[in-house]
């Protein structure tokens, strides 16, 4: 069951506090004193964005905000737009204008853009990995603090499907809160009552016995925990096949999932597979700031 992935940008307002934080961690109580130092206030540069490796890119317009945060005159003319794939040596921008105003937001622009880029090629590949089975490749929690909108939205970049961003949109009953629960079946029925129709619940199991639980209670959306695969199978045939409402349970695999697992866990029907990795631990994309006489 692959979801639908549309890509909507995220707007400037949310971004530009997020890249002046970014600047101002960099730029100190002073300044960038190399630059103020060597080069001269007047002096112009017309500077150029080049992948050094094949990926998929993210994060144009923090890059873009990066640069005209420091020189609003600064002139920055994208080649490449979010979700694109690239080749290595390809041109993403050419950036025009004080030249201690793109050095100094140089680092900031390339720390979001190679992090961005490097969750979206991570993501890309995953969901070709499974494309033939339809099965959409889900992030997690799992981001590093402050920056969970860009990771996620990076996530959508690459193809890739959000979780709930927050602890506030979606109810996830784990077995931390089962601990503290009479049973599944009313953890899941309070749950309903209690977030209403437009809120969706998704409850946590690791076994059979308890699936066919929350499969009675009504439950919608169940993550199958470290689940071996010919367990996912017997467990993603139920969910489709005995569910008690006018559509079927979508049910996610998670626990620990590599990519070279990928393919087979998609083969046993599951409709989502949750990797952690994707936000937590993809290598960044190798993007340079090039000058070209």
């Amino acid at each position: 069951m692959s979801s639908e992935n549309t890509l909507f940008p995220l707007p400037d307002t949310l971004l530009h506090p997020i890249v002046e934080q970014a600047l101002s961690e960099d730029l100190g109580r002073r300044g960038d004193i190399t630059s103020a130092a060597v080069i001269a206030p007047d002096k112009t540069a017309k500077l150029f964005l080049v992948s050094r490796e094949d990926g998929v890119i993210a994060g144009m317009d923090l890059a873009r905000l990066a640069f005209q945060t420091m020189d609003p005159s600064v002139r920055f003319q994208a080649e490449v737009q979010d979700g694109q794939a690239v080749r290595a040596g390809q041109t993403l921008a050419a950036v025009e204008g004080n030249a201690r105003a793109l050095l100094a937001a140089e680092r900031t622009a390339l720390n979001y853009l190679t992090h961005l880029s490097g969750i979206a090629t991570a993501t890309a590949r995953a969901v070709a990995e499974v494309a033939e089975y339809g099965t959409d490749i889900v992030c997690s929690r799992k981001t590093i603090p402050l920056l969970r909108v860009l990771q996620k939205y990076a996530v959508r970049a690459g193809g890739g499907v959000n979780h709930r961003m927050g602890l506030d949109d979606a109810v996830l009953i784990k077995d931390n809160h089962l601990a503290y629960c009479d049973s599944i079946a009313q953890a899941v029925r309070q749950a309903k009552r209690a977030v209403g129709l437009l809120t969706y619940v998704e409850i946590e199991v690791d076994t059979l016995a308890q699936l066919d639980e929350v499969i009675a209670a009504g439950a919608e959306r169940i993550l199958l925990d470290n689940m071996d695969d010919e367990t996912l199978k017997e467990a993603a045939n139920r969910c489709h096949t005995q569910t008690t409402h006018t559509h079927t349970i979508y049910c996610e695999a998670s626990g620990g999932i590599g990519f070279d697992r990928l393919k087979r866990v998609a083969q046993t029907g599951v409709d989502g597979i949750a990797l952690g990795y994707l936000t937590h631990s993809s290598r960044s994309l190798d993007i340079g700031l090039d000058f070209v006489a």
